[in-house]
């Protein structure tokens, strides 16, 4: 029969050595390290294991909407002008721009009773289709008169798809004057805003003609365009307004008409080139 007190003595010699205690307990712990490494078992138990460290950040959602970047694209928006008068001319680039062909305008005439944008042309219809865009914003970037933005709201869903398909109304931003287009071109004109710049007022006179000065910096616009035209050819800008159509034209049409004629002599003598 075994002693009682044989048999505690291996359990006792074994707590009397910590540094035998240490080192198997750091054998463990290698071989988990080496386990939660190298296995996916071990890679994926990893996972919580890190994140308990980590500062939990928990939102109120929709109480307290979660920040976003200043440089996030959310929904579009179309703008106006202070005045109200809308900023998109129906030049329809934004839609050829889409990757993803979400895009759709149909513009029209603007008319003396009735005027939507500075330019000849207005977007008659807009469509957004967001079941298509992919938010890349490359849209905004082609826009040329910076009618199309894009906004921090990202709340797009809808119970019908249909829904999703945002026309006009729903991307026309509002003013704070509460001014809405149409408008008449006498009232745009009397109030005298040079939406674009350049040496005429915007927007002009249906059937072209006299033309005031809207900048103090006159032709330097028109020198970059025109390109080394003889200014003697361009019509002179007086303190009151000026004509710009005819001596303009003129100026262009003779232009053209020399560059035409050299042309045909290098053809002619040596064959096009």
């Amino acid at each position: 029969m075994t002693s009682p007190i044989l048999a505690v003595a291996p359990a006792a010699e074994a707590s009397a050595n910590p540094l035998g205690t240490a080192l198997f307990f750091l054998a463990i712990v290698a071989i988990i390290f080496v386990w939660l490494r190298t296995t996916v078992l071990g890679r994926g138990f990893s996972v919580p294991l890190r994140d308990i460290t980590k500062k939990h950040e928990t939102f109120e959602y929709p109480e307290k909407p979660m920040p976003v970047a200043p440089r996030f694209h959310g929904r579009h928006q179309l703008n106006r002008y202070d005045d109200g008068i809308e900023k998109c001319i129906g030049c329809e680039l934004c839609a050829w721009a889409c990757p993803a062909d979400a895009i759709y305008v149909q513009g029209a005439e603007n008319t003396s009773l009735e005027r939507f944008s500075p330019g000849e042309r207005y977007a008659e219809d807009y469509q957004i289709n967001y079941q298509r865009c992919i938010f890349c914003g490359l849209c905004i970037e082609a826009c040329p008169t910076r009618a199309l933005t894009m906004t921090h709201d990202y709340e797009l869903s809808e119970g019908d798809r249909d829904d999703l398909i945002y026309t006009k109304d729903r991307l026309l931003a509002p003013t704070a004057s509460g001014a809405s287009t149409p408008q008449r071109d006498a009232e745009v004109q009397a109030r005298g805003i040079n939406y674009y710049g350049g040496t005429a007022i915007s927007p002009p006179s249906l059937t072209g003609g006299v033309f005031k000065d809207a900048t103090a910096r006159k032709f330097q616009k028109a020198d970059a365009v025109v390109g080394g035209l003889d200014q003697r050819e361009l019509p002179t800008v007086g303190d009151g307004s000026t004509d710009l159509t005819e001596g303009t034209g003129a100026a262009l049409r003779g232009t053209e008409s020399k560059s035409v004629s050299k042309r045909s002599d290098q053809i002619r003598k040596g064959g096009r080139k």
